[in-house]
């Protein structure tokens, strides 16, 4: 990958990053141990995360000649909205931790690209500080807390602020054992032993200290600001999650949900078909197949291995996303070959934005354009909307 000459962890890359991976080295490189285990890390053996991966690899392309494709289009609608790429920047808690402001950078960047970037609960940057960074409705992503008059009040303010699209995420009535978590003090409290050399590797990255601790104040979560005292301090954080999120919570709770949000309405958090059902008979105008990036359950299926039996259950009744182990404009094509409208991305973000900033997050969907360009060029397929399951080659016969 062009990363051998590199001897400094701060230091820049000899080459320009030419993949997402090359991305994840980059932020590695950049951020402190427990910042990069929290973006890159999944729940206990990260056997689901890895298999998110893994599922997509093993899909083959069916390469197809002779055809014109001097002219592709890679515009889909997603919720009524247009969208220049079928890709969607899914919520990532935290990521005001990763670079300045990061949320205000990554909604800069998708606006500028021109597809939407949705803001989480737990992100460092307010909805209001989002919505004034950009002229483009972004979307909002809700847990179901226990505080239920807090939970309205943040779907008034999405609302207020533009908001166009709900992503009520439904997968964590309780939180999987994120082990790296665990291990680095993200999670759990640390001897005062290990506080000290978390003290140092924070010390080891002057960039990151310049940029997010010194440049990116205030630490707070912004739009939990009543609720959580501030980022930097990890145990508020888990005591807020343990005592908000709410085991408790039914099908029944999308009716309240729904008297609380005029807008699109997409439950994120989708494994299995029968759930498929259910969310689009209560109301759901969406549903993103999701296993939460590998980060609760584990050794439950890939996404990738979930969507098409969830495609087939929704029909034409709702539109079906996908998030998992995306990491490429080849991987988007295939999980639109298998039904998906659009893929929502949340790891390739992170690592571009902890590692360049906005111009990063530009960059990496540039990346994902271009290597969707050549792969629907190759397969013979002028426009994303096109793309169905003849599109691939079955993984038996691809040998």
């Amino acid at each position: 990958m062009g990363f051998m000459n590199l001897t400094g962890r701060d230091r820049p890359l000899g080459l320009a990053p030419a993949s997402v991976r090359d991305y994840r080295e980059l932020a590695r490189r950049r951020l402190p141990r427990q910042l990069f285990d929290y973006i890159d890390g999944g729940a206990y053996e990260e056997a689901t995360m890895a298999a998110n991966v893994a599922d997509l690899r093993r899909i083959r392309l069916r390469q197809r000649v002779l055809r014109d494709v001097s002219e592709r289009k890679l515009g889909t609608t997603v919720l009524g909205n247009e969208l220049s790429l079928p890709v969607v920047l899914a919520p990532v808690g935290l990521a005001g931790m990763f670079a300045q402001r990061a949320e205000v950078q990554a909604a800069r960047a998708a606006a500028g690209i021109g597809v939407p970037f949705c803001e989480s609960t737990v992100s460092i940057c307010g909805i209001e500080e989002v919505a004034a960074a950009t002229d483009r409705p972004f979307w909002y992503q809700l847990y179901v807390m226990r505080d239920r008059a807090y939970a309205e009040d943040l779907m008034h303010r999405a609302q207020a602020a533009g908001c166009s699209v709900l992503v009520l995420t439904v997968d964590l009535a309780v939180v999987g054992a994120r082990y790296r978590d665990v291990r680095n003090g993200m999670a759990s409290s640390l001897s005062t032993a290990k506080k000290l050399l978390r003290g140092l590797d924070f010390a080891l990255h002057p960039a990151w200290v310049r940029d997010v601790a010194v440049g990116g104040k205030p630490l707070t979560f912004g739009n939990l600001e009543k609720a959580v005292p501030g980022a930097s301090t990890p145990g508020a954080f888990r005591e807020w999650v343990d005592s908000q999120f709410d085991p408790s919570v039914t099908w029944d709770d999308l009716a309240w949900v729904r008297e609380n949000w005029a807008g699109k309405l997409v439950l994120k958090g989708i494994l299995d078909p029968q759930d498929a059902r259910e969310a689009v008979t209560r109301g759901a105008d969406a549903v993103v197949v999701s296993n939460h990036g590998g980060r609760q359950l584990d050794d439950v299926p890939s996404t990738i291995t979930a969507l098409p039996a969830i495609v087939d259950a929704v029909g034409d009744r709702a539109e079906v996303l996908v998030d998992g182990g995306i990491r490429s404009g080849l991987d988007v094509v295939k999980a639109l070959a298998l039904g998906a409208r659009a893929c929502l991305i949340g790891r390739p973000w992170a690592y571009a934005v902890a590692a360049r900033g906005e111009k990063g997050v530009t960059h990496v969907l540039r990346i994902l354009r271009s290597e969707m360009e050549v792969a629907l060029s190759l397969t013979g397929v002028t426009d994303v909307r096109g793309l169905d399951r003849s599109a691939l080659v079955d993984v038996d016969d691809a040998g």
